[in-house]
C-alpha cells in the first residue's frame, strides 16, 4: 500500500478529491496542513449550527493506492491538469503493513459509568470491579457510552430506581439506554427510533446482551411509562415536547432528556413549560441532562 500526499488550497480540495477517486484511489482523506502548529484552524462546530468555515486555508489531501506505480501514475496525471496549478505534490510513501482491526479496536477501551457499571467492547475483558456490564461495539448507530450525553443518561439510571417500571427509550440509536434500563430491573422496556438501521442495531445488541426489549418504530409506542428517556438533540426535543410529556405516567413518572448543549437549557425549559418544569440534573463537557417529575 502506498500513500500519495498533496497540498491544496480550500477551493481545490473537492476537485482534487474527486480526481483522486476517479484515478482509483482506495480512499481519500483531508486534514489541516497546519495541524499542531500556531497556524492550526480548528473546525469543530456544534450540533444544529453551521460549521465555522467550509474548510482549512491549506489542506493536506492523502490518497491510498495499491502500489507505488498506481500512486506515481496518479501524481503524473494530476500535475498535468489545469486545476493543479495552485496545488503541490508532497510525496509518495510506502505504508508499513499493520493489523488495522487490532489498531482500531485499541482505540475503544471499557467505559466507566459508575464504579460498578461499565460499557465493555466484546474484545475486552470486563474490569474486576464491574458488577453490571453491557457489551457494545462501535457501529452505525449512535450510543457506545463514550459521549457525555450517553454517560449522563446511564448515570441517571444507575442513581434512580426503575425496578419493575415500564421504560421508554425514544430515539434509541444502539439501544444502550434501553439495555441499561433493563439491566437495572425495568419491567418492560420499549426502544424506538425513526432509523431502521438503529432498530436493527438495538435488536442485535439486546440479543447479544441477553436482555428483552420491545424494539420498533415510534408509531409502536404504547404509554404511559414510569420513565421516558430521550437522548436526541435540542431541536427535535422541542418539537417532541407534547408527545414525550404525554407518554410520562402521572403520579411520579420521570422525563429524562439529553443531547442538549448548556446554552440550550433555557430554550428547552420554555418549550416544555406548558407540561412540566425541566431542571438540569447533570452537566458534562458543555452538555446538560434535564429531567422533570410528573407528580
Amino acid at each position: 500500500m502506498h500513500e500519495l500526499r498533496l497540498l491544496a488550497p480550500q477551493d481545490r480540495v473537492e476537485w482534487l478529491s474527486e480526481a483522486l477517486e476517479a484515478l482509483d484511489a482506495f480512499s481519500v482523506s483531508v486534514e489541516d496542513a497546519d495541524a499542531h502548529s500556531d497556524s492550526e484552524s480548528p473546525l469543530f462546530g456544534e450540533p444544529g449550527m453551521p460549521p465555522p468555515q467550509a474548510g482549512w486555508d491549506r489542506s493536506q489531501v492523502t490518497a491510498l493506492f495499491a502500489d507505488q506505480a498506481q500512486a506515481q501514475t496518479a501524481a503524473d496525471v494530476l500535475v498535468l491538469q489545469n486545476g493543479f496549478e495552485s496545488c503541490e505534490l508532497l510525496g509518495i510513501t510506502e505504508l508499513v503493513e499493520q493489523d488495522w482491526v487490532r489498531l482500531t479496536q485499541s482505540q475503544f477501551a471499557p467505559v466507566e459509568i459508575t464504579p460498578d457499571f461499565w460499557i465493555v467492547p466484546t474484545w475486552h475483558e470486563p474490569p474486576a470491579q464491574a458488577q453490571r456490564v453491557l457489551r457494545l461495539d462501535p457501529g452505525l448507530a449512535f450510543g457506545t457510552g463514550t459521549h457525555p450525553t450517553t454517560r449522563m443518561c446511564l448515570r441517571w439510571l444507575a442513581q434512580h430506581d426503575v425496578r419493575g417500571a415500564p421504560v421508554l427509550d425514544y430515539g434509541c440509536g444502539s439501544g444502550i439506554l434501553a439495555m441499561g434500563a433493563a439491566l437495572y430491573g425495568a419491567a418492560r422496556v420499549d426502544a424506538v427510533d425513526i432509523d431502521p438501521d438503529a432498530v436493527l442495531a438495538t435488536q442485535r445488541n439486546a440479543q447479544a446482551n441477553g436482555v428483552v426489549l420491545q424494539v420498533g418504530l415510534p408509531d409502536q409506542v404504547q404509554g404511559p411509562y414510569q420513565c421516558v428517556l430521550a437522548n436526541i438533540l435540542a431541536s427535535p426535543l422541542q418539537v417532541l415536547a407534547p408527545l414525550l410529556c404525554g407518554l410520562v405516567q402521572v403520579g411520579g413518572g420521570q422525563l429524562v432528556l439529553a443531547g442538549i448543549l448548556e446554552r440550550q437549557v433555557e430554550l428547552l425549559q420554555q418549550a416544555y413549560a406548558p407540561w412540566c418544569v425541566l431542571g438540569v440534573h447533570d452537566r458534562e463537557d458543555g452538555w446538560a441532562l434535564m429531567t422533570a417529575r410528573f407528580d
